[in-house]
This record gives C-alpha cells, structure tokens and sequence, in this order.
C-alpha cells in the first residue's frame, strides 16, 4: 500500500510528461496536414526511369 504513495505521483509527472512531447510536437509541426497528404499522394505517382 504505501507504493501507491510513489506510483500515482510518479504516473501523474509521467502524463504530463508525455503530454507535454505531444503538444510541443504538435506547435512545432510536426504533424501537418499537407505533409500527410502529399506522402499518400507520393507513393501513387510513377518514378521517374535511370
């Protein structure tokens, strides 16, 4: 029981942690829009031969 005492205060800076990485990923653009669309777009198109 008194691991519970560590674990949860741990586990909360842990989320907030990660949470953190994901909105400072996401201002920074690491996921746009455009980038998603031109990859899909990407594989369809022919190679250009040599």
């Amino acid at each position: 029981m008194d691991i519970l005492f560590l674990l949860v205060p741990l586990s909360v800076v842990l989320v907030l942690l990660i949470l953190g990485v994901f909105g400072w990923a996401l201002y920074n653009g690491q996921w746009e829009s455009e980038d998603l669309d031109r990859e899909g777009q990407r594989i369809l198109e022919d190679e250009p031969e040599g």
